[in-house]
This record gives C-alpha cells, structure tokens and sequence, in this order.
C-alpha cells in the first residue's frame, strides 16, 4: 500500500440506495471495500474476477457482526482451513496457535465437535481460561513457559497428529517435531513475523517434514468460492444455535478508534473477533 490509499478491510452494511436489480434497498452486505463510513460501487466493482461482496443471508438469526466472524470470512477460514486440510479423526490431537482469535478459537470447537483432542496455545491467561471454558482440553500460555518444546511434550504426550499454525516462527519447528508420523499441517498465519525488519534465518524443518511424512499446506481461504462459504455458514450457525461452538468479539466503538483497533492485533489484545462498530 502506498500513501493515500483506502486501508484495506471489510465492512457490514445496509444498502440505502440501488441501481442494481441484485440487490435491494435493506439489504445487508459484506464488502472488501476499506475503512470507509459510506461508499459507492459502481459497475466495474461487480465485475471483478475475485468476488469482493456478498449478502448476508438473512435466515440466520445471528447479530450481523458476525458476517466478519464466525459467519465470515474467519469463519470460512477455520471451517475449511481446518477440515478440508487436516482432515480430522476422532480421537486425535490437535495443537492451535494464536488459539483464542476469532480463527483459532473456532478451529479449536470444531476440533472438539469432530472428536478430538484440543491443545491450544494463547498469550494470558485470560486467553487461557476463556479456551477452557470454551471446551480446550489443555491451554497454555505461551508467555509464561520456560520452554515451548517442554510444554508441547506435557500436553501432548501421545504426539501431535493435526498443527493448526496461526503464529509461525519458532512455534512452528518446535510443534513440526513433536507430530506423528503422516501429521496433518494446516498453515494459515505467520503473525510473529509480518514486522519483522529482517528476515529471519532459515529453520532446518525439511527433514522434520520428510522423515515424520508430513502434510504441510498453506491457503488462503478465497480458495473456496463465496457458494462454498454459504454452506460452511448454515453448520456453523447451527452448531451455535445447539451451544456447541460459542463465539467473542472485541468491540471497538468509533470509526476515529480503527487504527488502535488494528495495532491491538498485534499486541494480541483481542478475544476472539476484533470488530469496529461505526
């Protein structure tokens, strides 16, 4: 991005005006337009190849934050991140990184919910009572151990069959040595390093992926077509229509507190979803 640049982001609105046979005054829409209060699309903005707006499907009795959570596209992300790429069996154990955000804590229930074994990794230990209460069979924070390996080993006595990597960076070495033999690595973030002013020195993982056989995959959730996120969306809202999967979101009240809202990323002061409320 350069100066002057709309900052990149999505947004929940309503549709006050329409030339557009598509779409209706009243209607509720998600759109990858930027940090904006009102906006315009013109023709050119739907004929995009990548789709960047969607309707939020009024059927689902859920507040409407929620198509930028767990109905959107962190939701998507933990559904199909997860599921199509680790391919959970019951009984097996799963580690989650950056586990209390809006991704890792769904991924963490939905691992539960498949039947497995849930360790997740958080930075307080508030973070660490919320994935208990959650239903995470272990929580450790991360800020407070003497040794990661050590505190993998603990928690994962049996191994680790299923990484679910939020963080990158040491974590990742550290959990790739602890798996099982045919593991199942789902990449979805690097957060530890995106500041970084340097690059960091290369790990030597290569023989910890060839020799354990494992399966390491990184995506990006547009993968799946927006058709595909609809039905990730009908089970997950139903899933917290029964209690089995519960959600938190971070509000931050006032367009002018966005960019305090975004640092808070990476300082991990948010539980769950962070939301701006305009």
């Amino acid at each position: 991005m350069k100066l002057g640049d709309t900052m990149i982001g999505e947004l929940v609105a309503k549709v006050t005006e329409s030339k557009n046979p598509g779409y209706a005054v009243g209607d509720v829409i998600v759109a990858n337009v930027g940090w904006r209060t009102h906006t315009i699309l013109g023709e050119s903005f739907f004929q995009q190849s990548m789709p960047k707006i969607r309707k939020v499907d009024p059927s689902i009795n859920l507040p409407s934050s929620t198509a930028v959570g767990i109905l959107g596209m962190p939701g998507a992300t933990s559904y199909y991140g997860f599921l199509n790429i680790c391919s959970p069996k019951p009984g097996e154990t799963l580690v989650v990184t950056g586990a209390a955000g809006a991704v890792g804590s769904a991924v963490g229930q939905i691992a539960k919910i498949k039947g497995c074994r849930v360790v997740g990794f958080a930075g307080s230990d508030d973070k660490v009572a919320y994935l208990k209460s959650i239903g995470f069979d272990e929580a450790i924070n991360y800020k407070t151990v003497t040794s990661l390996s050590d505190a993998v080993k603990k928690a994962c006595p049996n191994g680790v069959d299923m990484f679910f990597d939020n963080v990158g960076g040491e974590f990742f070495e550290v959990v790739l040595s602890q798996m099982n033999t045919f593991g199942r690595v789902s990449v979805c973030g690097c957060i530890s390093q995106y500041n970084l002013e340097e690059p960091p020195k290369a790990r030597p993982v290569s023989s910890l992926i060839l020799f354990h056989q494992l399966k390491v995959e990184g995506f990006l959730v547009w993968r799946w077509n927006i058709e595909e996120w609809a039905a990730s969306f009908k089970e997950i809202a139903q899933w917290i229509q029964e209690g089995k999967l519960k959600y938190e979101e971070t509000v931050t009240e006032g367009f002018d507190k966005m960019f305090d809202a975004f640092l808070g990323l990476f300082k991990g002061e948010n539980l769950g979803k962070a939301v701006v409320k305009v």
